[in-house]
């Protein structure tokens, strides 16, 4: 299953599907309804059949979207279906795969927890470590449940074979003082550029894509 958990939802392009119903709009639809459950129907009942509704198929895969609420709420409910429904309808798949919004914010409420492995993306940047740090410290501090926790570089101007734990990389000691462990490097590739132009899915990229061959090798590194 995969989970756009971004209210700005655009996983769906990159997975080449089309959505239609988003956990955002469920609050509304809910609190219309609420008063003309069938006899039996908990609220509950009624929230995850609905979300249910709401999963795209795709080929080989599932996706939630969590989108935005209509008119001017906060995200406050549909993070917290997310993070609700997520543990109860994802034990049915062998793996779950969330996409968060940039930023920290779905830490502080608790949206990404209780995860196998936390993949946290950087640009090769002194800038971008800096948030990496600040991702770990705020995982440690709410004390999230995270059994393992890795990091990606993504468009690095370098061979995608490139250790930055080697050599003289100025990124190395900084990574290296982070304590973290890295993953992989993800190249510039040209042929997303590309596709992002013409609106083609990024799941359609060939095998020889530079961009495809580093995500393989994170995936060797994860064990997947």
């Amino acid at each position: 299953m995969a989970i756009d958990a971004d209210a700005n939802a655009n996983l769906h392009e990159a997975l080449g599907v089309e959505i239609g119903e988003t956990i955002g709009h469920l609050r509304e639809k809910a609190l219309e309804s609420i008063k003309d459950l069938p006899v039996g129907v908990t609220k509950d009942q009624y929230i995850e059949y609905k979300i249910h509704e709401t999963l795209v198929e795709g080929e080989g895969f599932d996706l939630m979207t969590m989108g935005r609420p209509e008119g001017p709420g906060c995200y406050c409910y549909a993070n917290h279906l997310i993070r609700k429904y997520s543990e109860t309808i994802g034990t049915g798949y062998p793996y779950v795969v969330m996409d968060n919004e940039a930023g920290l914010e779905h830490l502080s409420r608790r949206t990404t927890n209780e995860v196998d492995q936390l993949l946290i993306t950087s640009d090769p940047s002194q800038r971008g470590l800096r948030t990496v740090k600040r991702i770990m410290d705020i995982c440690d501090e709410l004390k999230l449940q995270i059994k393992r926790m890795g990091l990606v570089l993504n468009r690095v101007p370098l061979d995608d074979d490139a250790d930055l734990g080697k050599g003289s990389n100025p990124l190395k000691d900084t990574i290296a003082e982070l304590k973290i462990e890295w993953l992989g490097n993800i190249p510039d590739d040209p042929q997303i550029e590309r596709f992002d132009l013409q609106g083609i899915p990024l799941i359609q990229l060939p095998a020889d894509s530079g961009a495809f061959k580093a995500v393989e090798k994170t995936m060797d590194r994860i064990g997947i």
